[in-house]
């Protein structure tokens, strides 16, 4: 269900609309669930990024950027520092919008876990639903680590039984072998069309990615690998007030601590468990 400034809101024709924010606006209106919102304009901008999300995800399946584990990142010298910890550090001669970009644009020369993956899913998509300018000013200093993200993001995540496209969720894998930790779960983002992009995985069913799964299991497993009620998005609402905020460089901005623990493939909260 959606509401605009306490209001029921009643889906009509809308040109602005494509088939994917179309498919997304369905979803949640028939949702068990509020989305609650001030402004249209607040609830197109979630359809946007929401719908972004979806295109970067497909964008980073035609790429060839590789997955691996972080002993084994790699990255683009003239656009990032590779740490010693298999971080990409922005250089400071770089724009942020030019080496988010440049990912897409030259994926050969990239190899990062599937955790990785989402941060830049989410920066490419953001970009592609504001001004370059306006990003370059939001994502000064960009860290790719695991699910080290910038604090305009406002990365929030939670548990329920209902997903919406745009969303990214945590395959799990508990009985994965140790051989292979990689393998331990995906984090994917949900399609308008049901199914899952996983970096590593490719685009799949539910079912083909859970199969895939449980092939890298510990010989003598029992359990299967399975879809947890996690669901991981940014803050879209925060998200459209700072890209309205004028900042400059010296302006003061709160930074999240990095937390480097070399775990591929962990979700969200598995994340935020190391940050305590």
């Amino acid at each position: 269900m959606i509401q605009i400034s306490g209001v029921s809101f009643q889906i009509q024709e809308n040109g602005q609309l494509g088939s994917v924010e179309k498919t997304i606006l369905q979803q949640m209106q028939s949702a068990p669930v509020l989305y609650s919102y001030n402004s249209e304009y607040e609830l197109l901008f979630e359809l946007t990024v929401r719908k972004n999300i979806i295109q970067s995800a497909k964008e980073m399946d035609k790429s060839q950027a590789v997955f691996t584990s972080f002993e084994y990142a790699r990255c683009n010298p003239r656009y990032w520092q590779l740490t010693r910890a298999g971080g990409f550090l922005l250089r400071p001669d770089v724009r942020p919008a030019d080496a988010i970009i440049d990912i897409f644009r030259n994926g050969s020369f990239y190899a990062f876990e599937c955790a990785t993956a989402i941060p830049i899913i989410y920066y490419h998509a953001i970009l592609n639903s504001i001004d370059s300018e306006r990003f370059n000013s939001l994502f000064q200093n960009l860290y790719l680590y695991s699910w080290h993200t910038d604090t305009d993001l406002g990365i929030i995540t939670f548990y329920s039984d209902h997903f919406i496209p745009g969303d990214v969720l945590y395959v799990n894998n508990p009985d994965f072998d140790r051989k292979t930790p990689h393998f331990r779960g995906v984090n994917a983002v949900l399609l308008e069309d049901g199914r899952l992009f996983g970096h590593g995985f490719n685009i799949r069913t539910s079912e083909e990615m859970i199969r895939l799964l449980n092939e890298t299991r510990k010989p003598d497993s029992q359990q299967s690998a399975y879809i947890t009620k996690l669901v991981t998005r940014p803050s879209f609402k925060y998200l459209l007030r700072a890209a309205g905020w004028q900042r400059n460089s010296a302006a003061y901005k709160p930074q999240r601590p990095i937390v480097h623990h070399n775990k591929s493939s962990i979700s969200y909260v598995h994340y935020l468990y190391y940050s305590i």
